[in-house]
Parts: C-alpha cells; sequence; structure tokens
C-alpha cells in the first residue's frame, strides 16, 4: 500500500453504499470528491472512469491520488481484457482503494471504440472472466456497474442473465442504471435522458439475486427519492444531482448513517474548501480546476447566480488565490457570515434561522 494510504473496513462498505455518488467523466474528481465530502462524511465515493491503458501507459499517478478524507472510495476502470484489469485491480489495492468497479455502462463513442464500457452488456462472459481474474488477483470487493441492456436486447432477458454470470464469477454488489444505452442513435447526453427508466425491472432483479447487494442509479434527485428506493433495493446512486445541487447530500448522513443532526452550512463547506485550495494551489493546482466543482454549492439560495458568476469569472485569473471562495461567499451569499447562522435545508429553497 502507497505511504500514508489507510485501507478501510471492507466489512462496514455493503452499509456505507447505502447513498453513492456516481462516478461521472470530467466531473468526479479528486477535487470534486474531496468537496463533497465535507457535505457528507459517509456516502461512498467513486472516482472519474480510468481506463487500464491510463493506468499501465500513463500517469499512474495523476489517475489514482486522492485525499485520505475521500474514504469510503472506489475506483472504476474501463477496460475488457482480464490480465490488464486484474493487474489494475492490484494497483487499486496498493493505493488504499475500498472497491475496484468495472464500468459496463458508459455509451461514449471513446468507450465504444475502446471495447468496453456499455457494449460490454454484449459479452456477459467477457465481464465475468474479468471479474473473475480481478477477484482471484485482490481482496478488495469487484464491483460492476452495468445498464439495463443495449440497443435491441430485450432487459427482461439480457439484465438477469448478466447479473447471473458476474455473480457466479465472484461479484457480490452490482450497480444497475435502470435504462437502457442506445449505443446507435442516441447521443451520450441522450442517452442519460431518452432511454425510460425501469425502476421496477431493477426492484425485480433484487428479488431474484435476494444475497447479491444491488444498488440503483439513474434520474433520482432528492433524498426522498433515494428513501423510496431504498424500500427496493439496498443502495441508491445518486449522479447529476449530486454535482450539480451538491447540498442535496447535506441531510444524508443523519438520515441513511445513523448521524446526529448536522449544523454544517455551505458556508463552512466554503471556508474548508478555502484551506485546500491553499493547499493544492502550493502544489501547482489552479484554482479554477477546484472551483469550477463548487458552483452549485449555494444553489437555491439568494445570493446564488452571484457566486456562480464571481467564481466563473475570476477563479481563472493568473493572480486567482484561495480566499476568492471566501470572498465570493462573504460578498453574495452574506447571510451566511453573520449571526445568527443559516443554513439552506436539503431539498428546499427557503434558508431557515438555526
Amino acid at each position: 500500500m502507497k505511504p500514508g494510504m489507510q485501507q478501510p473496513d471492507v466489512d462496514s462498505l455493503p452499509q456505507q453504499h447505502r447513498i453513492s455518488v456516481a462516478p461521472m467523466m470530467d466531473w468526479t474528481d479528486r477535487h470534486d470528491r474531496y468537496f463533497l465530502r465535507q457535505i457528507s462524511r459517509h456516502a461512498v465515493l467513486y472516482t472519474e472512469m480510468v481506463t487500464t491503458g491510463a493506468l499501465l501507459h500513463g500517469d499512474a499517478k495523476r489517475f489514482l491520488r486522492y485525499d485520505a478524507s475521500e474514504h469510503p472510495l472506489v475506483l472504476q476502470l474501463g477496460g475488457s481484457e482480464p490480465d490488464t484489469m486484474a493487474e489494475c485491480a492490484r494497483m487499486a489495492e496498493d493505493w488504499g482503494y475500498a472497491e475496484v468497479n468495472i464500468n459496463v455502462g458508459c455509451p461514449s463513442d471513446r468507450v465504444q471504440s475502446g471495447a468496453f464500457g456499455a457494449g460490454l452488456m454484449r459479452e456477459p462472459d467477457l465481464v465475468a472472466r474479468c471479474v473473475a481474474a480481478m477477484s482471484e488477483a485482490v481482496s478488495i470487493p469487484v464491483t460492476v456497474k452495468s445498464r439495463i441492456g443495449v440497443d435491441d436486447q430485450e432487459p427482461e432477458t439480457v439484465l438477469p442473465d448478466f447479473i447471473r454470470r458476474v455473480v457466479d464469477a465472484g461479484c457480490r454488489h452490482v450497480v444497475v442504471h435502470a435504462r437502457k444505452a442506445w449505443l446507435q442513435g442516441l447521443s451520450p447526453k441522450e442517452n442519460r435522458d431518452v432511454p425510460p427508466l425501469d425502476y421496477p425491472l431493477v426492484h425485480a432483479m433484487k428479488q431474484q439475486f435476494g444475497e447479491l447487494q444491488i444498488s440503483i442509479n439513474g434520474g433520482i434527485a432528492t433524498l426522498d427519492e433515494a428513501e423510496a428506493q431504498l424500500a427496493h433495493v439496498d443502495g441508491v446512486m445518486i449522479g447529476r444531482a449530486a454535482y450539480q445541487t451538491p447540498w442535496v447530500l447535506a441531510d444524508a448522513d443523519r438520515r441513511f448513517y445513523g448521524a446526529g443532526e448536522s449544523t454544517l452550512t455551505p458556508w463552512d463547506v466554503a471556508d474548508a474548501m478555502v484551506e485546500y485550495a491553499a493547499r493544492r494551489m502550493a502544489e501547482g493546482v489552479p484554482l479554477k480546476s477546484i472551483t469550477r466543482h463548487m458552483l452549485g454549492l449555494f444553489q437555491g439560495c439568494a445570493g446564488a447566480r452571484a457566486w456562480r458568476r464571481h467564481l466563473s469569472e475570476n477563479a481563472f485569473r493568473d493572480d486567482a488565490r484561495p480566499e476568492l471562495i471566501r470572498e465570493a461567499a462573504e460578498h453574495f451569499c452574506p447571510w451566511y457570515s453573520n449571526a445568527p447562522r443559516i443554513r439552506a435545508v436539503p431539498n428546499s429553497s427557503t434558508p431557515v434561522s438555526l
């Protein structure tokens, strides 16, 4: 294991997966994950999808490094060759990741041309061989994130067969994005919205595979919606809502992990990110690489638009400093810095006095 890395408690991961944040390309990098961890201490975080080629032939440290506070943290891999997937799984374990996840859901053109992602729904035996090779190589869990099918496949037939094969290969946790992926005819963006959601099919998979841990993904935007899903499955993965309106996670620890009532405010998060930005900028990271993930922090609150504009217009400047974050919060969301402290209620646009 890399110096300074601390292996998480694998036995606690099923409970931790009650709420997780989806792996999202260009979004869930290390800076976004640190930011989200300030809002929820317990939700499971995922890396962006990292290809086996990037790890084996590129700057592996760039893709694998993270702050220890990001745990519980899962590395998502893109690939389809069992040997190279196993080698990269070993790298994930060496770096202290809690789990390694196989991407069988991304519909982008780049993923299709690389023979991995959603196209692997057509090759369940190959996915199973990857699961088996990776499980033999590491002691951390090997998991799979899939769609319910692709193109003209019949999900009611394809999905249970796919799940059975990966379970037989050693997988004990499957995350299902409850939409088909149309690899012919829809863009990656359209694939996130156009194919209809089929939550009941995913619920049926939990009934059929009772011992398997199943998480559901797709279109879930609030904790109320997440709680309703948890009546049917083991975990809920939230995607774009967690990025665009990150305060949606603010009450997750109390509602799903037994934490006490929180006094955390968006102001507290902004303040923590000033300190984080100072550390990262000392290493050469530009401020804009951090603040681009924070634009939705005050979403639904007075001053949110001015907050976004100030960060967007100034974080790219050569003389930008970490204090820009605090300045934006003080000047454009001033009620957060005055007594009595105010916090925004998750899923609400109405501030409330503490």
